[in-house]
């Protein structure tokens, strides 16, 4: 009978440690997926507020240069022609101002992504090229120049229009 005490002591002994063992690897393991995904959902929301603020910042900008593409079209409409050259080019000096910064924010948009938000970011830094042109023209004082101006306000807000959307889509996707 002693011989049959002891090998049951030690059988059990055995499958406590064995137990044990399984139990520890298995905490490890669930441990371990636990800090992988905590770590993946603190990945995905910084990736999205890095966009929100990209967009953020973008549309921001957007935003200035539609405005001074509105005041520009209000000064060749009513300011007298002595005082609307020297308003014209102060409007141009602030449009270059604000499309700088405009074209910073297409920049992180690039490196945030995604990429349809990037491609409708590049869109609108492109859809400001013929308004600054136009103005040359209007400060110049070719004919036609000032409806060409204006004209180009409607594509340009279309634009900005775009990438609204798509930033929108991009910030729900992520």
């Amino acid at each position: 009978m002693a011989d049959n005490t002891f090998w049951i002591a030690a059988l059990t002994g055995g499958t406590a440690v064995l137990a044990s063992w399984v139990t520890s690897r298995g905490n490890t393991r669930a441990a371990r997926i636990q800090a992988d995904a905590a770590a993946s959902s603190q990945r995905m929301q910084r990736l999205h507020e890095a966009r929100r603020s990209a967009y953020l910042a973008l549309i921001q900008q957007g935003q200035r240069m539609a405005e001074l593409y509105w005041k520009v079209s209000e000064v060749h409409r009513f300011s007298d022609p002595e005082s609307r050259s020297v308003t014209l080019k102060d409007f141009r000096d602030r449009i270059r101002d604000t499309y700088g910064d405009l074209r910073r924010a297409v920049r992180v948009i690039e490196l945030e992504g995604p990429d349809e938000a990037a491609a409708a970011a590049y869109a609108v830094k492109q859809a400001t090229t013929d308004p600054y042109q136009a103005l040359n023209s209007v400060i110049a004082g070719d004919a036609g120049a000032e409806a060409r101006f204006d004209a180009c306000y409607s594509p340009y807000w279309a634009a900005l229009s775009r990438f609204v959307d798509a930033a929108k889509s991009a910030l729900h996707d992520t």
